[in-house]
């Protein structure tokens, strides 16, 4: 199997295109599903933008990241509200998906507190003013910044039971931990942001006390590969037994599956033990690979995230276990991004 690097990351970035809209945040999956993925999230924007950092396109990031900011701003009343009063439910917490076009909030029951998402789009913001090409501008917006650290400080987000990165159980999650200190440590660099040293300090005392684990109930995650990339926040000892357990414990044909006994899209009618594939984790392990610079074993993996596209030149939310059925969140946005980065990275190994 061979890669033609510069036209497959044309055509994939040309499907992640499609889902923008003209306010500038991306939709999770295509306009017309009927799966709900047509509606917008704070970490599917996240992980979608990376793809257009990794290729050097930063006026779409730009838009997005702009965006997200008015969306904060909008619900600033809320997030005021709980600084000053630590949130208790979730619909207390920042809204983890929005309406892509009034950036309303939706309010159906939904597991809203994601303190990832939260710490993804800090780091967006921050990334971009770190590369000088940020997108804060006046003092209402810069006073949001801060207040989004203020938020993840006074919820004590080292030890604060959120919903995670897969909107499920709530309990403290290594992954979103790790994002809020991959964040915090990125806004500390930034000269007019202030942020505690004991908020750095104490989440990352939480997360060596709690890896190679995701949580209480959940010893071995797909979420964990965050912390490795794009968070980078593991020591080499955590990294490696993280890629050891995922790659015995949850790799299958088509993609990674999420943890185990993960009911979502379960192929079993009893919801057990035929858990979905993600396509996503073999172009995550791909990148990881890349970035270590161990060239064979990142070909292997992005080999295997090829033989998870479709016909159609599309990346799937999912496959069905032991299928080549794909769900119906096809193209799913985050996918499509991670795919990118893994050819990107790959790319760039030919040239050392």
């Amino acid at each position: 199997m061979t890669f033609d690097f510069d036209n497959e990351i044309k055509q994939h970035l040309d499907v992640i295109r499609s889902l923008q809209k003209p306010s500038g945040v991306f939709t999770a999956s295509a306009f017309d599903v009927d799966t709900g993925y047509d509606k917008a999230w704070l970490r599917d924007i996240y992980f979608i933008v990376l793809s257009f950092l990794e290729t050097g396109e930063l006026e779409p990031v730009q838009k997005a990241a702009k965006a997200l900011l008015t969306v904060f701003v909008k619900h600033q009343d809320k997030i005021n509200w709980a600084i000053e009063n630590k949130p208790h439910y979730a619909w207390q917490y920042i809204h983890a998906r929005f309406h892509p076009e009034t950036f309303e909030e939706y309010w159906e029951e939904w597991g809203n507190s994601q303190n990832d998402a939260v710490g993804e789009v800090l780091n967006l913001i921050v990334t971009l003013e770190q590369l000088g090409a940020g997108v804060v501008e006046t003092d209402e917006e810069r006073e949001m910044v801060q207040k989004i650290i203020d938020y993840l400080v006074n919820l004590e987000y080292w030890q604060d039971d959120d919903n995670g990165i897969w909107e499920e159980n709530m309990e403290v999650h290594a992954s979103s931990i790790g994002s809020c200190v991959a964040a915090l440590k990125k806004a500390n660099e930034v000269e007019w942001l202030s942020v505690p040293d004991h908020a750095i300090e104490r989440g990352e005392h939480a997360l060596r006390a709690l890896l190679p684990r995701e949580s209480v109930t959940k010893f071995c995650d797909l979420a964990l590969l965050t912390l490795i990339y794009p968070f980078n926040v593991t020591t080499e000892e955590e990294t490696l037994e993280i890629l050891k357990n995922v790659e015995y414990h949850l790799v299958k044909d088509k993609g990674v599956i999420r943890y185990k006994t993960d009911r979502y899209y379960n192929n079993n009618l009893d919801n057990w033990s035929e858990e979905a594939e993600w396509c996503f984790g073999l172009s995550w392990l791909a990148i990881i690979y890349a970035e270590r610079g161990e060239k064979e074993k990142a070909y292997y993996w992005l080999r295997r995230a090829k033989g998870a596209v479709t016909p159609e030149g599309e990346v799937p939310e999912l496959y069905y276990s032991h299928t080549d059925k794909p769900n119906d969140n096809t193209p799913l946005g985050w996918a499509e991004s991670m795919y990118v980065v893994a050819l990107q990275k790959v790319k760039g190994l030919e040239s050392k």
